[in-house]
């Protein structure tokens, strides 16, 4: 696979943990879970419908992390990729057979 069908594939599995929450692992700090579950709710739906990736914030194209302002609180999320027992690196992020995804969602204060 060419390093753009990797990146277009990273991005494409990245996008749907980020919006649909499917094939990975989403995960709330102890942050953001104490603004109570209705601030969770609309800080998941933010996220989700977060499309503002430039090259500053997505350098590499991958929609892997974002920083966002919801009802005034300063959140940050990543997706870190692991290999499937979750003790190391993804061997290749692309490929969602070796690879499980980990969506973290906390306050800026928090990373």
């Amino acid at each position: 696979m060419s390093n753009n069908t990797n990146v277009d594939r990273i991005r494409e599995l990245n996008d749907r943990l980020r919006v649909s929450h499917v094939g990975g692992q989403v995960l709330v700090t102890s942050g953001i879970s104490a603004l109570g579950s209705i601030a969770v709710a609309v800080i998941l739906r933010e996220i989700a419908t977060f499309d503002s990736f430039t090259q500053d914030n997505d350098p590499y194209g991958e929609h892997d992390c974002a920083a966002l302002t919801v009802d005034g609180v300063r959140i940050l999320w990543k997706i870190d990729y692991y290999d499937t027992d979750q003790r190391y690196l993804s061997p290749d992020p692309s490929d969602a057979s070796v690879t499980s995804r980990v969506l973290t969602i906390m306050l800026t204060g928090e990373y």
